[in-house]
């Protein structure tokens, strides 16, 4: 026997419209109420993943009403009234733009023409033969992060089962990045817990112990997490280890001229390396140097021997970028090519990174000087000093670290890292009182 619904379906149009009344009149009477059926989701198996580690301090913080509160944990510049910062050379760069009505194009995969030559004389120097004898292979990039992307695909898909050394520790998306290319990984000593230095002799022994030719990733200043950076004489020395080893260096540059306040000592480290004759990969990023954070502006550039090498490599990066993002934006990399291509503008740049890089200095000395006068102890802190950029690695365990956030409501990564871009001179012994009580009173 059919349901009834049935014969008003037998019944076309005129039958629904009969059960439409029907249904309308049952209700009118309260006898009848409609049920949703909510079947189960095809995306049932997908699990919640884990906040992000670091960005999770900035919820965090967020929440907090402390007026003592301090934000720690991000890396990205603030005032000294700990507020964000756009570099007047950006603003007169946009403006440039603004007055001469740029268009808003695809830009060709590869990116903007200006900016990719731009970003590699600053890298390699504008003189350097590399550049004259087309033996470096640069591709606008989604920032460093999508930059270092673009290359772990090119390993994964010209290297077969090759695999990339990161330090201990490293930046905490490095993995992630590697994992997600399936790229194997494995790591070398870096730091030294016991006189929170550089483990030196340790990474040396690591990169040794490699199998013969792997990416070694380093990072060509100011290391994150650790503001700890190999001596020239010790980048010598790697540079000897990676040579006799045939492995291929990989550097990631997310602070030139942000680290020192020169753009040259900055790049020391990767042109040392490019002088030797070595095939290198050098990640780019203008996030921290320009401020240009959201414009989400870098680039990946691959050191050839040949200039045939190199442009084999970009054909291949520009292969694997089109089905990724087709194409990158432009208004970062406009920024980038009218700062540097104008000399006004570079060198009122030059003296802005002077600036920020001479304000983190300044807190850095001076949150020390708080703790050395606080800590009667005999302690050395003198690392605070020895380490570069905008992080410092405190020591403090995980436990300290959460000591510093519920007790003191300083928001830092579990690591022990702290940004002293979010530190001003005015909170400066705040931050020392927490440390010193963090470090002695919680194991």
């Amino acid at each position: 026997m059919l349901p009834p619904s049935s014969y008003f379906y037998m019944m076309g149009n005129f039958g629904l419209q009969i059960l439409v009344i029907v249904i309308s009149f049952l209700q009118s009477l309260g006898r009848i109420t409609m049920a949703v059926a909510v079947d189960v989701s095809q995306f049932e198996s997908i699990t919640m993943a884990p906040p992000d580690p670091i960005l999770g301090v900035s919820e965090a913080f967020r929440a907090d009403t402390h007026e003592m509160k301090l934000n720690l944990g991000v890396g990205a510049y603030r005032t000294e009234e700990l507020q964000p910062y756009v570099l007047g050379v950006v603003k007169k760069a946009e403006n440039l733009m603004l007055e001469r009505g740029e268009f808003k194009e695809y830009l060709p995969i590869e990116g903007l023409a200006a900016f990719n030559k731009a970003t590699a004389e600053l890298l390699l120097g504008a003189d350097n033969p590399i550049i004259k004898q087309q033996r470096i292979a640069t591709v606008q990039g989604l920032s460093g992060t999508g930059s270092l992307r673009l290359a772990a695909a090119l390993i994964e898909r010209y290297f077969p089962g090759a695999k990339v050394l990161i330090s201990s520790p490293t930046w905490g998306n490095h993995k992630n990045i590697f994992n997600d290319a399936r790229v194997p990984w494995s790591e070398y000593r870096y730091y030294d817990p016991k006189t929170v230095g550089l483990d030196f002799d340790g990474m040396i022994s690591d990169i040794k112990a490699a199998p013969e030719g792997s990416f070694i990733l380093l990072h060509g200043c100011a290391h994150n997490p650790t503001g700890i950076d190999p001596t020239p004489e010790q980048w010598e020395a790697i540079a000897d280890v990676i040579q006799e080893k045939n492995h291929i260096p990989f550097f990631d540059v997310a602070y030139q001229g942000f680290a020192s306040g020169s753009l040259d000592a900055d790049a020391s480290s990767v042109r040392l390396f490019a002088a030797r004759g070595m095939e290198l990969l050098v990640a780019q990023s203008y996030s921290k140097n320009l401020g240009l954070y959201a414009e989400r502006i870098g680039a990946i550039n691959v050191v050839c021997s040949s200039a045939d090498a190199a442009a084999r490599v970009k054909s291949q990066l520009k292969r694997i970028a089109r089905p990724m993002y087709s194409n990158p934006p432009v208004h970062g990399a406009r920024i980038v090519a009218n700062v540097v291509g104008d000399p006004a503008l570079f060198s009122e740049w030059k003296e802005e990174m002077e600036l920020m890089a001479g304000r983190i200095k300044s807190v850095r000395q001076k949150l020390y000087d708080s703790i050395c006068a606080k800590d009667k102890s005999g302690k050395d802190w003198s690392y605070i000093l020895k380490q570069i950029g905008m992080f410092s690695f405190t020591g403090l365990n995980r436990a300290q670290s959460d000591n510093m956030t519920d007790k003191w409501h300083v928001y830092m990564t579990k690591d022990g890292r702290i940004s002293l871009a979010g530190l001003s001179a005015a909170k400066c012994e705040y931050l020392a009182d927490a440390i010193i009580d963090s470090f002695y009173n919680v194991s």
